[in-house]
């Protein structure tokens, strides 16, 4: 699902690299991923969005299906899931967490495979953004990794704006690879502690590292 536009398109036009890149994106939950999705998106790359695809996947009748017979009929509810007591059933159980995610994370990743080539094809390059994307060996299809720094307390004072409890960033971020290692394994980052000039400014850096022809 394409990032909303900023209205920017960077300054030399759309980024349109030949052959086209995937690039990874990846950060601390309550970064500002979204807003950084958003530059680039404007910069001409299709933004590939794991939770939108995720969301489809949770929707579609065969995968619903297989939640009921395999963890049963109660968080599937009017043709939809319970996502409340499927999330705390799998955080609670682990091997149901396990059947959970053999139930969609594959058809996740074919949809995103899908909107790849489709990119390919038409000579766009993509932002791959998907929070798990070490874990679940995404990173692999992706020509580089970008992650997105910001400091504890810009990521605790947005995630309270969300109404999130003061632990809930923290519960969060326990289920997924440790920050330090996300950065570690990232070959670029962008500083999202200032204002919007400076990130864009940053993402337009990053571009011309990827592309100096650009």
């Amino acid at each position: 699902m394409p990032a909303p536009p900023t209205g920017n398109p960077g300054p030399n036009g759309p980024f349109r690299p030949q052959p086209p890149l995937v690039v990874g994106l990846v950060g601390g939950i309550a970064a500002g991923k979204s807003k950084v999705a958003g530059l680039f998106g404007a910069r001409g790359f299709l933004h590939v969005d794991a939770d939108f695809h995720a969301k489809a996947v949770a929707e579609d009748p065969q995968a619903l299906a297989e939640v009921a017979a395999q963890l049963g009929d109660r968080f599937v509810q009017g043709g939809q899931l319970d996502r409340a007591a499927l999330g705390d059933h799998v955080f609670r159980v682990p091997e149901a967490k396990a059947r959970l995610e053999a139930i969609m994370h594959p058809r996740v990743r074919q949809r995103i495979t899908t909107a790849l080539d489709s990119a390919r094809q038409r000579g766009d390059s993509a932002l791959l953004d998907v929070p798990l994307l070490f874990e679940a060996g995404l990173f692999e299809i992706c020509d580089t990794v970008v992650f997105v720094e910001a400091s504890d307390e810009a990521r605790a004072e947005r995630a309270r704006s969300r109404g999130w409890a003061d632990d809930e960033l923290i519960r969060r971020e326990q289920n997924q690879l440790p920050l330090a290692d996300k950065r570690a394994r990232s070959q670029y980052i962008i500083d999202n502690n200032g204002d919007l000039s400076a990130t864009e400014q940053a993402v337009d850096d990053l571009l011309l590292q990827l592309d100096p022809s650009a």
